[in-house]
C-alpha cells in the first residue's frame, strides 16, 4: 500500500510539475504593420513589447511583423477585427472605418507636432479612440504618430500654393486628397509606391507626397532635388488589439496592457520626431529642404473642409481649433 501511495504521489507531482511548466511558457503575440521597420510604427510596437516584458516578465513573446509581412493595411484591419491576429499597428486604413474619422484627411489641419499632441491628449483623442473601438469592435491601446506628409520633387522648391502649378505629383489616398492637389494646380498621378522611384527617374511624375520615412526607405531623394516640408496631412497611428485576444487576458494583464499603451505615448511622439530628424539629416546631402508658407496653404484649401462639415459636423474641428 505504501508503495502504491508513493507512486500515486509521484505521478501527481509529475503531472502538476508538467502543467506548471506548460503554464509558464510565454504566450506568442504578433504585432503586424503594413509599413517598414524604418517607420515610427515599428518603433512604437517595439516600445510597447519591451515595456510589457518589463512589467510582465516571461508571460508573452512578442513577434513583430513590419513591412506588410502579414498583409497590407486593409487586410490587417480586417484580420484584427475578425480576431485572427492579436495586434496591429496601422495608420490611414483606420480612417476608412468611419467617415467622421476622415478628419485626419483634411489638409493643413494641424500646425505642428505640438498642436497634434495637445489635441490628441484631450477630448479629441478620447472620442477618436471610442469611435474606432465602436466601429471595429476592437481595443485601441494607443494612438501615436505615423507623421506629417511632405512633398519631394525634382523641378522646384514648393513654398506656396502657386508652386504646385503644372507639377505631376504621385498622390496616395482617395479622391479627396487628389482634389486638394488639383485645387493648387498640380496633376495627381496614381503610381504604385514600389514604382515611384522609377517614375521619378523617367519623368512619369515630377514628385511624390509621403511621410518622411517613405522617401527615405525608397531612396527617392536620389531621384529628386527638393524636399518641401508641406506638412499637408497628419496621420496618427493606432496600436490595436483584437477583442478576442483582449478577452483572453487576465484582469492584471489587461490593466498592464492598457497602462503601457498610454504611458509610452510621449515616448512614441519623441521617437517619431527623432527618426524624422535623422532622416532629414541623411537626405540633406541629396536634396534642398525648405519650409513653406503654412497660412497660404491653409487659406487656399479651406473650402475643402465644407463637405466634411456638411456631413460630419464641426465638433471635432472645434476641438482642434481650441488647442491651437
Amino acid at each position: 500500500m505504501l508503495k502504491k501511495i508513493t507512486l500515486a504521489t509521484l505521478l501527481a507531482t509529475s503531472t502538476f510539475f508538467s502543467a506548471t511548466v506548460a503554464e509558464a511558457e510565454p504566450r506568442e503575440v504578433r504585432i503586424a504593420s503594413h509599413v517598414s521597420a524604418l517607420s515610427p510604427l515599428h518603433q512604437q510596437s517595439t516600445m510597447f513589447a519591451e515595456e510589457i516584458e518589463k512589467r510582465l516578465p516571461g508571460q508573452f513573446e512578442f513577434k513583430l511583423y513590419p513591412g506588410g509581412q502579414l498583409g497590407k493595411e486593409k487586410a490587417l484591419v480586417t484580420n484584427v477585427k475578425a480576431g485572427s491576429i492579436e495586434m496591429i499597428n496601422v495608420a490611414s486604413g483606420v480612417m476608412k472605418l468611419d467617415k467622421k474619422l476622415g478628419l485626419f484627411d483634411l489638409p493643413w489641419l494641424f500646425t505642428d507636432r505640438e498642436h497634434v499632441q495637445r489635441a490628441m491628449s484631450g477630448p479629441l483623442g478620447q472620442q477618436v479612440k471610442a469611435r474606432v473601438e465602436e466601429k471595429a469592435n476592437v481595443v485601441v491601446l494607443g494612438i501615436y504618430e505615423n507623421g506629417f506628409r511632405h512633398v519631394l520633387n525634382k523641378v522646384r522648391a514648393v513654398s506656396n500654393p502657386e508652386d504646385f502649378k503644372g507639377l505631376k505629383i504621385r498622390v496616395s489616398g482617395g479622391k479627396f486628397r487628389q482634389n486638394v492637389f488639383q485645387q493648387m494646380g498640380a496633376t495627381p498621378q496614381k503610381v504604385a509606391w514600389t514604382e515611384t522611384f522609377t517614375a521619378l527617374q523617367t519623368g512619369v511624375v515630377d514628385g511624390a507626397e509621403a511621410a518622411t520615412y517613405g522617401f527615405y526607405e525608397q531612396k527617392q531623394y536620389e531621384a529628386a532635388k527638393f524636399l518641401s516640408l508641406t506638412s499637408h496631412v497628419y496621420t496618427p497611428s493606432f496600436l490595436i488589439s483584437s477583442t478576442a485576444f483582449w478577452n483572453s487576458l487576465t484582469d492584471e494583464q489587461k490593466k498592464v496592457f492598457a497602462e503601457v499603451g498610454q504611458e509610452i505615448t510621449q515616448k512614441a511622439y519623441d521617437g517619431a520626431a527623432e527618426l524624422e530628424a535623422k532622416y532629414f539629416q541623411d537626405m540633406k546631402q541629396f536634396v534642398e529642404i525648405n519650409d513653406v508658407d503654412l497660412n497660404a496653404f491653409q487659406e487656399a484649401t479651406r473650402s475643402s473642409y465644407d463637405d466634411y462639415i456638411k456631413s460630419q459636423g464641426d465638433d471635432w474641428l472645434k476641438l482642434v481649433e481650441d488647442v491651437k
